[in-house]
């Protein structure tokens, strides 16, 4: 879309000398989502991969579960007066026999890219129902997922080293899908880290590749609720931040089986929920 970047004229200050420069700055547009016509949710992100975006975001409501259940995604008029095309606006179609919910009735969604998503009715209403356990094991075909500390510990320098647009930004944050080998399966930029989870997510949905039985979703930043929901709907057993877990994380991860580690920085990290998927040395548990 060439408008992940913009330019903008800044006073610069260093020891007191003082200079006019261009800087580059992340954008950040609304993005309004339809689901089959009608308004749903606004987003404030950063343009690009809209479409799996929106996909990514109706996983996490529990609309979306499966590629065949997607009809199209495509940008629609109507973000100005004039009725002109902004590349703000997408409309989520659903295959036919799907059945939707009539969500638009029960919350208003407004998401920012500072707190995620706000606005539901109830807190009730945010614990959406997943379509898989998170399982790890395949239907019981394969071992249980066990990840050594310091494959996970190596996790975020390969994510920085993947991380196009923070570069020249630094104002962007970003989700990464590890397999348990901890390759690098896929990275997405956003203002909003959520909207960066929403990206990875609605890209395996369209490739089919949901649920996500046995990989590690890592994010820069914080690990709060709403991410630990968006990890457990799309299947995905190990989430991992850079930063410290919200307390309502934390009791959703230990509620659904998920494994959450927060501060993981250098060799250093806390786990919070899940340590079964972890080889920990037995001096570890003391304490």
């Amino acid at each position: 879309m060439g408008r992940v970047t913009e330019r903008r004229k800044v006073i610069r200050i260093r020891d007191g000398a003082v200079s006019t420069r261009p800087d580059t700055l992340v954008a950040e547009e609304p993005l309004e989502i339809r689901l089959n016509g009608k308004p749903l949710a606004i987003t404030m992100r950063t343009p690009g991969d809209d479409f799996a975006l929106a996909a990514g975001f109706l996983v996490s409501e529990g609309v979306l579960g499966a590629a065949e259940e997607l009809q199209n995604i495509v940008y629609c008029a109507g973000a100005t007066a004039d009725g002109s095309n902004t590349y703000n606006v997408v409309d989520v179609k659903t295959a036919p026999g799907v059945v939707v919910a009539d969500i638009t009735l029960e919350r208003n969604v407004y998401t920012t890219s500072s707190c995620g998503l706000c606005g539901k009715a109830s807190l009730d209403a945010v614990r959406t129902t997943a379509r898989w356990p998170v399982d790890d094991t395949h239907g019981g075909d394969r071992p249980p997922l066990r990840l050594d500390p310091d494959l996970l510990a190596s996790l975020p320098d390969r994510l920085r080293a993947a991380q196009r647009v923070f570069d020249r930004t630094g104002g962007l944050h970003a989700a990464a899908l590890f397999t348990e080998d901890g390759e690098l399966v896929d990275v997405r930029e956003d203002v909003g880290r959520h909207n960066a989870v929403d990206k990875l997510v609605g890209r395996a949905l369209q490739q089919g590749d949901l649920p996500l039985s046995r990989t590690v979703l890592l994010v820069s930043g914080r690990a709060s609720f709403e991410l630990a929901q968006k990890a457990v709907m799309a299947g995905i057993p190990v989430l991992a931040a850079v930063s410290a877990p919200s307390s309502l994380a934390v009791d959703l991860a230990a509620e659904t089986g998920l494994t959450l580690v927060g501060f993981l920085r250098g060799s250093s990290m806390n786990v919070y929920a899940g340590e079964h998927r972890l080889a920990l040395r037995t001096a570890a548990a003391q304490g």
